[in-house]
């Protein structure tokens, strides 16, 4: 039972090789773009959300914040992608490997405070150790918050690692709840093929929930270091 409950977030394979590459560059294929002078509904509208959401996120941006605008734009896209790529039959979710997403926010954390290390110095050792701060309590608060600080790209990589199994898993047991109840009762089976159904439409609402999550934490990390 629990080689089955799994198995759907052990990394595929094809002749003997990992295919998660392929998985990964999957959704951006799937992507509409613009081919035409007149872009049809389905990209306009996925250029309105872009623009809603950068305009949202690099309100609170200075000149030197809004630079990572792209990069912003395009982890969101492709975090939410590959979260609703788990979705569908006989797929796998690359954001469910806790490496996958260490990969992802370790870099983007380390770059943005290397970038506060360089333009704001003494606002950024300001950090650990907060004004008023009484003397016999400044190592242990030093300690603290460098052990605050190194800890956020496990952060956000452990929240949406376990946001995404979590559904994921809580999906695989009702779905088997409910084959093993419909030879014994249909009707519990109904009420629970139900509940199903309105989990499933939950998992897309947090497959994009948790990719904007994941990229507004990394903005707010860039905010303070810039």
């Amino acid at each position: 039972m629990n080689e089955n409950l799994f198995a759907s977030f052990i990394t595929p394979t094809m002749m003997g090789l990992p295919i998660v590459t392929l998985i990964i560059l999957f959704p951006s294929i799937t992507l509409p773009t613009p081919n035409r002078l007149i872009n049809n509904r389905l990209v306009s509208i996925q250029q309105w959300a872009v623009k809603l959401i950068t305009k949202q996120m690099m309100t609170m941006h200075n000149s030197k914040g809004r630079t990572w605008s792209l990069m912003l734009m395009s982890l969101i896209i492709f975090i939410g992608s590959t979260n609703l790529l788990g979705l569908f039959p006989y797929s796998f979710t690359p954001t469910t490997q806790l490496s996958m997403n260490l990969g992802m926010a370790i870099p983007l954390w380390a770059g943005a405070v290397v970038l506060g290390f360089r333009h704001k110095m003494k606002s950024s050792l300001a950090h650990f150790l907060p004004q008023g701060t009484p003397i016999p309590l400044i190592p242990m608060l030093v300690i603290i918050e460098t052990i605050s600080l190194f800890i956020q790209p496990m952060a956000l990589a452990i929240r949406l690692t376990a946001n995404i199994t979590a559904g994921h898993l809580l999906m695989h047991l009702i779905s088997g709840a409910t084959l093993a109840l419909l030879t014994i009762n249909p009707t519990t089976a109904f009420v629970t093929f139900i509940i199903l159904i309105l989990l499933t439409i939950l998992e897309f609402a947090v497959a994009l929930i948790q990719a904007y999550v994941f990229t507004l934490l990394v903005s707010l990390y860039l905010h303070d270091n810039t």
